[in-house]
């Protein structure tokens, strides 16, 4: 296999070939013991873009996996959650000795249609996280969720019938809350990682402040922020919602103010010049935008300081 370009796994049964296990019993869902793979002998580091859903929690798999610009610093314990189309790197080591273990469902999305997890599951956030960080378990978490996995193996091994989907179904929701209720754990027991970031938006906007880009390009995205730091903009608003109570279109607004405060009370500049320099095109905007976070007009707040 080559490492050069991303490759590209479009079925589950080809997914299966390719990690030398028997073809799957339904073509649209699997869960695959990480025990039983025969990984394919890659030289250097592949990247990986699966057109199914993946959730997957590996131990000791031989190999450094990189989510989006991350590579994971757990061994044990690391759950990723990936929409079809995402980017993820592989690369195994090559004399390692550790036994790999963990267990993946895979789920075409056909598999989903015409039911409402179908719409909800791309409500997830973590979904996004492709270019972000996987969930470390802890091992009562870990194994509450390798419980749920063992029922759904149980039921995709069992004859199908006509509630077999539904059943399945409900149990990848119980996953995915579980998942979502541990994300936001780790929101705050990773602390130091977290207000590192939040750090680092600060030090993005007041770069983009600083560098003229609001009269060329007005206010930053979230999107530009969160690819500055190599997140997805969903994960990134969480995280500073749980982290600061804000949002991060909140945030950037809250260093816009700030700036604007320092015009206002350092400079002899006009409101409007002070809107222009701060990427407003209207006056209005910013006195609205102004008085709204501080509860006085531009005016009101420069005259303070007279």
């Amino acid at each position: 296999m080559s490492s050069n370009q991303p490759y590209r796994i479009k079925t589950i049964t080809e997914y299966h070939r390719l990690v030398g296990l028997p073809k799957p019993e339904h073509p649209l869902i699997t869960v695959i013991d990480i025990a039983t793979f025969k990984p394919p002998v890659i030289e250097g580091p592949i990247s990986l873009i699966f057109d199914f859903y993946t959730i997957s929690l590996k131990r000791d798999l031989n190999a450094r996996i990189k989510y989006g610009q991350q590579t994971c610093d757990f061994d044990e314990g690391v759950m990723f959650c990936m929409a079809p189309g995402q980017v993820w790197g592989l690369e195994f080591e090559k004399e390692s000795t550790q036994k790999p273990s963990g267990w993946m469902i895979l789920i075409h999305p056909d598999f989903l249609w015409n039911t409402p997890l179908a719409k909800s599951i791309k409500q997830y956030e973590y979904f996004g996280y492709s270019v972000n960080e996987a969930l470390y378990l802890s091992e009562k978490e870990e194994n509450l969720i390798t419980g749920i996995v063992q029922y759904i193996e149980q039921e995709y091994h069992a004859n199908i019938d006509k509630f077999s989907q539904n059943v399945i179904i409900a149990q990848l929701e119980v996953i995915l809350t579980y998942a979502d209720r541990f994300y936001q754990r780790q929101f705050i027991t990773r602390k130091i990682s977290s207000h590192q970031i939040v750090n680092r938006v600060d030090d993005i906007v007041t770069q983009y402040f600083n560098s003229g880009a609001l009269t060329k390009h007005g206010l930053p995205t979230v999107a530009y922020i969160a690819g500055e730091l190599n997140l997805s903009p969903g994960y990134l608003s969480e995280l500073l919602k749980a982290i600061t109570g804000q949002s991060t279109q909140q945030h950037i607004h809250n260093k816009l103010i700030e700036k604007a405060k320092e015009q206002l009370s350092t400079t002899g500049l006009s409101v409007s010049e002070i809107a222009y320099e701060l990427g407003f095109e209207h006056m209005q905007s910013f006195s609205k935008l102004f008085k709204a976070k501080t509860n006085l007009s531009p005016l009101a707040f420069r005259q303070a300081f007279n």
